[in-house]
C-alpha cells in the first residue's frame, strides 16, 4: 500500500523538523519527507492541510488488564482506546493474572496485541516472581520473549539486599529496571497526600517522604549496581530534584510522570470523588509546579497516561474502599494539549515528551519520523476541540475528565502506515 499524507505541519522532535510538507509511505515505512521518490504513485492520499503530523505517541504505562481482569479491560478494548488518544506504541505493566513473570504470559499478550492490530505493545516483565519481591524472575527468558524492561510496580522489595542483587543481575545483561519508588511502611494504609486536604477530609495520609526516602535508596542502589534505571510515576517536587541531581552526577536514569499529575492536585479530593483516588496520590500545587518545571527542562523526559481502567463497581464504594486509578489513555493527546494551551510547554516540546522521550528512555524503536523508519504517525487538529466521553472505547469509564472540552482532536492514527484510528 502506497500512501501520501499531503500538506501537514510535520513536527519531528528528534530531527528538529517543523515545517509544512508531505509524507510518503510504502511497505510500512516512511520512504520520503517532502517530494515523492521517483516512480512513487500513491494509491491513497490523506489531505492533511491544517493538521499536525507527529510521531505516534509512546505511552510507558497502559494497563491492558489482560490476562486476568477482563471485567476491567482487554487488549482489544484498551489498545483501541490508546489509538484514539494518538498512541502507536505502549508498554503494559506486569500486574496481570497470572503475573507477567513467564515467557508464556509475555507471548500471550504479544500474540493478542498483534491480532488486535491497534497499537504496538511492549510488555514490562516482573522483576520478581509473582511480584512478591523475594525471588528474581527469569529476566533473560522474559527479555527473549519480548519484554523491554522489568519492574515490580508499587509492590516493593522488602529486603534491600535482594533488590540490590536483582539490580546487579539486570546490569550484567544491560536490562532496564523500572522503579515505582514508594516506601511501603510510610505509605501503608494511606489514601491521599498527607497535608491540609487529607486532614480536613479525615483521610489517612501518604507523606512526601514515602516517595523521597524510597527514591534516595533506589538511586544509591542504581549507582552501586550500574543498572540502567527508569523512575516512573514521580509525584513530588523534591522527588524530581533528586532525579536531577542523579542525572547531574552522570547516573543512567530517566523518569516519567503521569499526565494527570501535571493537571490535578490533592484539592480535587475535596468532594470525596473516588475518580481522583490514585496511587501514588495527587499532591500539592507546589509539587505540581515542580513536576511541570522538570518536564519543561527535560529532567522528566516522558509523560505517560498511567491508564488504569476499572469496572463501574470499583469506584462506587466509599472513597477508601474504592480501587485507585484513572482511565485516560483515550484522552492522552487532548489532555496533554492543555499544557500548550496554558502556556506551560510549546508544541514541539510537548510532542518530544510524548514520543521521543519515552521511546529513548526504554530504547524502543519508536518516537521519530525518519526516512526508512516505521510509519507510526498521529495526525491531529490543534484548533479543534474534543468533548471527553462523547465517544468512549475503553472498558473503564473511571475518568474525571469526561464531559470536559479539551483542545485538539486526533484525526488519524497510523501504525506501520495502516490507519488504526480515524475520527
Amino acid at each position: 500500500m502506497k500512501l501520501s499524507i499531503l500538506g501537514a505541519r510535520v513536527i519531528d522532535p528528534v530531527s528538529g523538523l517543523d515545517q509544512v510538507t508531505d509524507i510518503h509511505i510504502e511497505a510500512c515505512k516512511i520512504v520520503a519527507l517532502g517530494a515523492a521518490p521517483a516512480g512513487f504513485v500513491a494509491v491513497d492520499t490523506i489531505d492533511a492541510q491544517g493538521l499536525v503530523a507527529a510521531p505516534g505517541l509512546v505511552d510507558l504505562n497502559v494497563a491492558l488488564r489482560e490476562p486476568g481482569y477482563s471485567r476491567k479491560g482487554s487488549i482489544v478494548s484498551e489498545t483501541r482506546a490508546a489509538a484514539a488518544g494518538g498512541v502507536t506504541s505502549l508498554c503494559c505493566p506486569p500486574k496481570t493474572k497470572p503475573v507477567l513473570d513467564t515467557s508464556a504470559v509475555a507471548e500471550l499478550i504479544l500474540d493478542r496485541a498483534r491480532e488486535a492490530g491497534n497499537t504496538k505493545v511492549f510488555p514490562i516483565g516482573a522483576l520478581s516472581k509473582g511480584l512478591d519481591g523475594e525471588q528474581l524472575a527469569e529476566l533473560v527468558a522474559l527479555r527473549d520473549a519480548g519484554c523491554v524492561a522489568f519492574g515490580n510496580g508499587l509492590d516493593s522489595f522488602r529486603n534491600t539486599r535482594t533488590l540490590c542483587r536483582a539490580l546487579e543481575y539486570a546490569a550484567t545483561f544491560d536490562l532496564t529496571v523500572i522503579f515505582n519508588s514508594q516506601d511501603h511502611d510510610l505509605a501503608e494504609g494511606g489514601l491521599a497526600h498527607e497535608g491540609p486536604t487529607a486532614s480536613f477530609l479525615g483521610l489517612p495520609g501518604i507523606p512526601e517522604t514515602a516517595e523521597t526516602v524510597a527514591l534516595a535508596r533506589d538511586l544509591l542502589l542504581v549507582e552501586q549496581s550500574g543498572v540502567r534505571a527508569h523512575f516512573s510515576q514521580l509525584t513530588s517536587a523534591r522527588g524530581v530534584a533528586l532525579i536531577a541531581q542523579a542525572q547531574a552526577r552522570g547516573l543512567p536514569v530517566t523518569a516519567d510522570v503521569a499526565l494527570y499529575q501535571l493537571i490535578l492536585t490533592d484539592e480535587a479530593l475535596i468532594d470525596f470523588s473516588s475518580l481522583y483516588h490514585v496511587q501514588p496520590p495527587l499532591r500539592t500545587r507546589a509539587d505540581r509546579d515542580g513536576l511541570r518545571e522538570a518536564v519543561k527542562s527535560g529532567v522528566v523526559s516522558a509523560i505517560s497516561s498511567h491508564h488504569q481502567p476499572h469496572e463501574r463497581d470499583a469506584k462506587l464504594a466509599p472513597f477508601g474502599a474504592t480501587e485507585p486509578g484513572i482511565s485516560s489513555v483515550e484522552l492522552l493527546l487532548p489532555l496533554a494539549m492543555t499544557l500548550v494551551e496554558d502556556g506551560l510547554l510549546d508544541l514541539p516540546t510537548l510532542l518530544a515528551r510524548l514520543s521521543a522521550g519515552p521511546a529513548e528512555a526504554l530504547r524502543l524503536p519508536a518516537g521519530k519520523l525518519a526516512v526508512g523508519g516505521p510509519a507510526d504517525i498521529v495526525l491531529f487538529d490543534p484548533t479543534a476541540s474534543t468533548v471527553a466521553g462523547e465517544t468512549w472505547l475503553s472498558k473503564g469509564e473511571n475518568c474525571p475528565f469526561i464531559g470536559h472540552s479539551l483542545p485538539g482532536v486526533v484525526r488519524y492514527t497510523l501504525v506501520d502506515g495502516r490507519i488504526s484510528h480515524q475520527a
